[in-house]
């Protein structure tokens, strides 16, 4: 099994050199004193965490997974202490304010400590990135009453949360949904209704869970805009804020699914359960997506993970193991064979991890410096900017990092030929693990909707030209690494030409828009991460052979990215403008097996 190690050099090389960590920290409140040495202090104590707590648990999750007996769960030796050590380090309240009980560091240190643990056990980190669910509700829309009575406990990991909307009837189009509440005379409410995967639904770790639960008012309209918010506890409360009586709500079974079993995925029988709104009545969307936005951008740190846990995996392998001879003489004399990394196809495999891994850090790290512009910044024009470049950019990094995350976590596996297969060196785990990331928080089909029908079509493409703008002025200004920024203009501008082609196909038809949406999402993200590749080359090159050739080994990666992984947008451009015929034309009754 190999061992999980936190990438550090890379992170600290994205944070402080590429998006200059120091000056963006001191533009923002409340932030100045995080200093490169705080920073570097954190993420090195996170890694700890990660290599030595988390990682060793991790094919003890997959191998043991959860249990379920009567309304029980189980979770895997080890969990419960290890999400314990977790919460008496402070990671739960890492990016939490300091007026909510956390420690008020910016969003994007706590999202360096959530790739790392992440990497190193995805189960695991579940059960806490969950428990910011219900934090960000109340933190947003709960009163004060509530926000002391639950807050501090969810922040110190004393106990889960959870994010209850899914239905069995209804997956993303939530306004279907069916669960009920009922007011009381004491202003509670009872909430009646089953919520399906719910992940850490159930569990043995906390004494208690907060379930952020989304049900419709009994006479509220119908659709997404008679929906509101509840907070409803396991375990109800005394009025000294002691666990009280159970509360009705129990698991009704678990799933039992492809990977991350360490994770408990759990269906809830709300049986008329005592819960308390958060927020107005029939407004619960507006303050569950402060949560679901992040969480977004938390499920593109899987994508990550995994990729970086695939590509970590294979490359000790890929030098030791002898096969064949290289086809360009021996590499390896002395030996029977060589080792195979020298084989084309072997480097291809490792190179497409790298690059995915590396690529989708970059991205992830550059939208959590926007979020901490949001949350910190006292510019409005500087918030509203960073708002902008979030709603256009999030729903490319949640697709297409966890699209080329599992294509990364096969090319791991693949490098390992039949041993890959087998559980023994853990890199099928990371595939079964990797595969739920593009299904969660919005389907990659549903994210690129998103993408070209919320975001840039009906925002009329200013938020995308607005991005564009930037990547035009940073060829112009690196015109003298042409090798790079050559290729990015020219795709920057056939990126707005297809834009207002299919804005005018989709004005006659719709499902033009739809047809084309995922080939236009993966087209951006490909064009997106060729940004950030140039963006390093124009940095790497200013630092010659310096820190044992790990700049020049970008220059490498980013050269590898642009001849061989963005020539792929010349397919997706083929098939967007082939248009809606051939997918909408034939009739149902054909659809025949």
């Amino acid at each position: 099994m190999p061992a999980y190690r936190a990438p550090l050099r890379d992170m600290h090389f994205v944070m402080n050199e590429l998006l200059d960590a120091s000056s963006h920290y001191a533009k923002l409140q409340g932030c100045e004193e995080v200093t490169p040495d705080l920073l570097a202090a954190i993420i090195d104590s996170g890694a700890k965490f990660a290599e030595n707590v988390a990682a060793p648990l991790n094919a003890i999750g997959d191998e043991h997974g959860c249990k379920f007996d009567n309304g029980k769960v189980t979770t895997p030796p080890g969990f419960r202490e290890a999400f314990q050590q977790y919460g008496e380090a402070g990671w739960q309240a890492l990016g939490i304010p300091a007026e909510s009980g956390g420690q008020g560091l910016p969003t994007s240190v706590g999202m360096c400590v959530n790739e790392m643990i992440g990497g190193a056990n995805w189960a695991l980190n579940m059960y806490a990135g969950l428990a910011n669910a219900p934090v960000t509700c109340l933190i947003h829309g709960g009163n004060e009453a509530m926000k002391a009575t639950y807050l501090p406990r969810l922040v110190s990991g004393e106990w889960g949360g959870t994010m209850c909307l899914t239905e069995a009837h209804c997956g993303s189009d939530v306004g279907l949904l069916r669960t009920k509440a009922v007011k009381n005379a004491d202003g509670s409410y009872t909430v009646t209704g089953n919520k399906i995967f719910i992940s850490g639904g159930e569990q043995d770790i906390t004494p208690n869970i907060i379930h952020a639960v989304l049900a419709r008012i009994e006479g509220a309209p119908k659709g997404t805009k008679g929906i509101s918010l509840f907070i409803v506890p396991k375990v109800l409360l005394n009025p000294d804020g002691s666990l009280g009586e159970r509360n009705a709500v129990h698991c009704g079974s678990i799933e039992k699914k492809m990977g991350n079993k360490g994770n408990a995925t759990c269906v809830m029988n709300f049986d008329g359960a005592t819960g308390f709104l958060v927020g107005e009545p029939n407004r619960g969307l507006n303050c569950m997506f402060t949560f679901m936005n992040s969480a977004r951008i938390g499920t593109a740190i899987q994508g990550i993970a995994h990729a970086e846990r695939g590509f970590q995996g294979a490359l000790p392998y890929a030098k030791e193991r002898l096969a064949m001879r290289s086809l360009s003489g021996k590499k390896n004399p002395d030996g029977a064979a060589d080792p195979i990394i020298v084989h084309p196809d072997v480097r291809r495999l490792l190179l497409t991890a790298k690059v995915f891994a590396e690529g989708g850090r970059m991205l992830v790290h550059y939208l959590a410096r926007e979020l901490d512009i949001v949350q910190h910044s006292a510019d409005k024009a500087a918030q509203d900017a960073a708002e902008d470049r979030l709603a256009l950019l999030t729903p490319i990094a949640k697709a297409f990092i966890t699209e080329t995350g599992f294509e990364a976590a096969n090319c791991g596996m693949q490098v390992f030929g039949g041993h890959g297969y087998i559980a023994e060196h853990g890199m099928e785990q990371n595939v079964r693990d990797s595969r739920i990331s593009m299904l969660y928080e919005g389907t990659t089909g549903i994210q690129a909707l998103d993408l070209i029908g919320r975001k840039v079509l009906l925002n009329g493409g200013v938020n995308l030209n607005l991005f564009l703008d930037e990547i035009d002025t940073f060829c112009t200004g690196n015109a003298s690494h042409s090798e790079f920024t050559a290729p990015l203009a020219e795709l920057s501008k056939e990126w707005r030409t297809l834009t207002g082609e299919l804005g005018e196909k989709a004005v006659a038809n719709m499902d033009e828009a739809g047809a084309a949406a995922v080939d236009y999402l993966m087209y951006a993200g490909y064009v997106t991460q060729a940004w950030l590749w140039a963006r390093v080359v124009v940095l790497a090159s200013t630092k010659g052979d310096a820190d044992g050739g790990f700049y020049q080994a970008k220059i490498h990666t980013a050269r590898f990215y642009f001849q061989r992984i963005l020539p792929r947008t010349r397919a997706h451009l083929g098939s967007l403008r082939a248009g809606s015929a051939s997918l909408m034309a034939m009739p149902e009754a054909l659809f025949i097996f």
